[in-house]
């Protein structure tokens, strides 16, 4: 399962409303995300390195989401996905309803980090590979 690291405790509210995006259903056939939440408050204020320094590479987890204060001021609250295997500590930003197909595709291996890094919208926000 992946983690959704929750780094920002000012606003319970949308924290909640965060986390029931993440979980719903999404697309024809209601795919869901996979993901285990940590709603840990010694993970306050975990910047970039810090973040990098609590996952080994080539541990269980490839990429973690997060829930920072960029997550949680934003009015989308775009979650900050970093990679934590192939290109260490690059990370993006994907609106809560793209998490599901993220987490889909990354935990087997069906797509690649960077595809959906190098997918990003001008605003540098994942929201979904464009339809043709």
């Amino acid at each position: 399962m992946a983690l959704v690291l929750r780094t920002h405790f000012s606003d319970q509210r949308t924290w909640q409303a965060l986390c029931a995006a993440i979980q719903a259903p999404v697309g024809d056939y209601g795919f869901r995300a996979s993901v285990d939440f940590v709603d840990d408050a010694r993970n306050s204020g975990l910047g970039p390195d810090q973040l990098l320094g609590r996952f080994a590479k080539g541990g269980e987890q490839t990429f973690v989401i997060v829930a920072d204060d960029e997550t949680m001021s934003h009015p989308e609250h775009p979650l900050l996905v970093v990679d934590l295997y192939t290109e260490r500590g690059r990370a993006f930003r994907a609106a809560p309803s793209a998490i599901q197909a993220i987490e889909n595709n990354l935990s087997i291996a069906n797509m690649d980090f960077r595809e959906f890094a190098d997918a990003i919208d001008e605003d540098g926000v994942f929201r979904g590979f464009p339809q043709p």
